[in-house]
């Protein structure tokens, strides 16, 4: 497996830990259709959170959060709309987070969890 597909793995598994930890419950992971995939699916009290995962080892190129462009969040929003009508979870608030993982050559993960980022 190479090692962008590990790290995004990893990313995602430490997300997911980060997020139940908070009290969300994840509904779906890397649910996927023709126009992307989601990375996760949770619920919190009365809204739908549809998180985007960033995994980076370093910050070259800026912090993981950062990847998430205006045009990554508009994919989002159709792969949100594509989820919610194939699936029959019905909420009065949506909510798109973005959960950062940098995880350094050394010592422990760092996880950045922005709610309602855009």
């Amino acid at each position: 497996m190479p090692l962008r597909t590990r790290l995004g793995a990893y990313g995602e598994r430490v997300a997911v830990r980060v997020l139940t930890d908070a009290g969300l419950t994840v509904l779906d992971r890397n649910w996927r259709c023709r126009a992307g995939e989601l990375d996760v699916v949770a619920r919190e009290g009365s809204a739908l959170v549809f998180c985007e995962v960033k995994a980076r080892t370093a910050q070259g190129f800026g912090h993981p959060v950062e990847a998430v462009t205006p045009a990554k969040q508009r994919r989002l929003r159709q792969l949100a709309s594509a989820w919610l009508a194939e699936h029959d979870h019905h909420a009065p608030d949506l909510r798109f987070d973005v959960v950062g993982v940098l995880v350094p050559a050394i010592g422990p993960a760092r996880v950045t969890h922005l709610r309602n980022a855009f």
